[in-house]
């Protein structure tokens, strides 16, 4: 018989990055709903204050944080804070970011430094800052949100695509450089999960969008709940023997082939 308690995240704490709307608010409520206690990190205070609100509802202890991904002192004040309240963290997951869609001749050499650094110097900071933590414990697992366009070619989102790539590349490497501490790393490629970010990179009637759509085998877009089940699997001891690897959930819509 399977034991589901190996699904189970019950007195886990971890950290999510960008979890006031979208991907990373469902994540974190998800969590809690698991059975963990949550660090909602963000920019804007009142949406990650909102998402703790949520948490706690659900009867699990919750910590909002604001911060700045591309700020190592912000980060390690995150961490640090973790640390003050749940004395060590379990689970980070890396899921802050944005894009815009733009040509590449058009994008300007600091909009795509600019990308590379919202997008996936982000996750680097984090990892190492608190990775640095899990090291310490001897224990961790570390979750990178890259994306379907990193597994390429996404015309208009070079910049963003090199970056969610960049990811699966840096998930890669600190699985094998951690898992000697017992540190698990991978990363989940989400399609085209209907968010305030991909609603804004591409409206309801544009082409991009209308594309997408036909592309999909299963005939939707997703929700940001379709990526939770995946997200509490790869965090729990359900997935202890996975590391590395980049799961992709995009309703099939990379078993078809690109038109633009």
């Amino acid at each position: 018989m399977i034991d589901l308690s190996m699904f189970s995240l019950t007195d886990k704490v971890a950290i999510v990055t960008g979890g006031g709307r979208g991907i990373g608010r469902a994540i974190a409520v998800g969590f809690a709903r698991a059975g963990a206690d949550v660090v909602v990190a963000a920019r804007t205070a009142t949406e990650i204050q909102d998402t703790a609100t949520t948490i706690r509802a659900e009867g699990r202890k919750a910590l909002a944080v604001p911060t700045d991904v591309q700020d190592v002192d912000q980060v390690a004040h995150l961490l640090n804070k973790t640390l003050d309240s749940f004395s060590r963290v379990d689970i980070l997951v890396n899921n802050a970011g944005s894009t815009y869609p733009i040509r590449a001749l058009d994008l300007s050499a600091n909009a795509w430094q600019g990308q590379l650094k919202e997008n996936l110097s982000s996750v680097f900071i984090c990892s190492r800052i608190v990775g640095e933590a899990m090291v310490k414990q001897r224990s961790g697992n570390i979750i990178n949100m890259s994306s379907v366009a990193g597994l390429g070619p996404y015309p208009s989102l070079a910049h963003y695509a090199a970056a969610k790539a960049g990811i699966i590349s840096l998930t890669k490497t600190l699985a094998v450089e951690w898992a000697q501490y017992n540190i698990r790393v991978n990363a989940l490629a989400p399609g085209f999960i209907m968010s305030p970010l991909t609603s804004k990179t591409a409206l309801e009637n544009s082409p991009l969008r209308q594309s997408q759509l036909k592309r999909i085998p299963l005939g939707r877009f997703g929700k940001p709940e379709d990526v939770v089940g995946v997200t509490i699997f790869l965090a729990s001891d359900a997935s202890a023997y996975i590391t590395g690897e980049t799961i992709v959930a995009n309703g099939g819509l990379t078993t078809t082939v690109f038109e633009y």
